[in-house]
């Protein structure tokens, strides 16, 4: 707390959401098949200070959260950064959209690719009357889908959104996932982007 002159205390800006931290922490030392334990020494933390962290009880200063960046081989970001939806839809007809001023023709953008990402693309086609249920791809897979035709419910288990035509969404492709054409001539492009 800082004087503010009047008497009064200022509040301390508030950091992190412990939850964030926690979360993130879990998420990456499980994907990195590491105990508490182990990524508590590579850390140089003690093993309490890390399960509390992970309990979201614990107050982490940025040289604990560093610390742990570096024995995970991950950025900094990846435990600090806000989290993101966990999906994205974009409706037909949203989105921003540029005109060229010399031909008809429109560009929306969908998704700005990161640098140093690996995208493939692929055209799908369903029928109605099977689900296409996908296991996690590696981690820090994200799915972009934008429906061509017929109807599609997508999405991660539990988060399923239905799409038509013209629609986008994108989602987290390292959790499982599910596709179900709703309507015959289902067909959609797929962008699986990897880190």
């Amino acid at each position: 707390m800082t004087d503010v002159g009047n008497g009064a205390a200022a509040p301390r800006p508030a950091g992190l959401p412990r939850e964030w931290i926690a979360a993130a922490l879990r998420r990456e030392r499980v994907r990195a098949g590491l105990s508490l334990s182990e990524l508590a020494k590579r850390a140089g933390i003690a093993k309490s200070t890390l399960s509390q962290l992970e309990a979201a009880s614990g107050n982490p200063g940025i040289e604990t959260v560093w610390a742990l960046a570096v024995a995970l081989g991950v950025p900094f970001s990846v435990l600090a950064e806000s989290p993101g939806p966990a999906v994205t839809v974009i409706r037909a007809g949203e989105g921003p959209t540029i005109h060229a001023e010399q031909a008809s023709y429109a560009g929306t953008l969908l998704s700005a690719g990161p640098v140093g990402v690996r995208r493939d693309i692929y055209h799908g086609a369903m029928e109605p009357g099977s689900v296409r249920a996908s296991e996690p791809h590696i981690p820090g897979s994200v799915e972009h889908l934008i429906l061509s035709t017929g109807r599609l419910a997508a999405g991660p288990v539990g988060e399923s959104v239905e799409l038509a035509p013209g629609d986008y969404m994108s989602y987290r492709g390292d959790v499982p996932h599910a596709y179900e054409a709703l309507a015959p001539g289902t067909t959609f492009v797929l962008i699986m982007q990897h880190t």
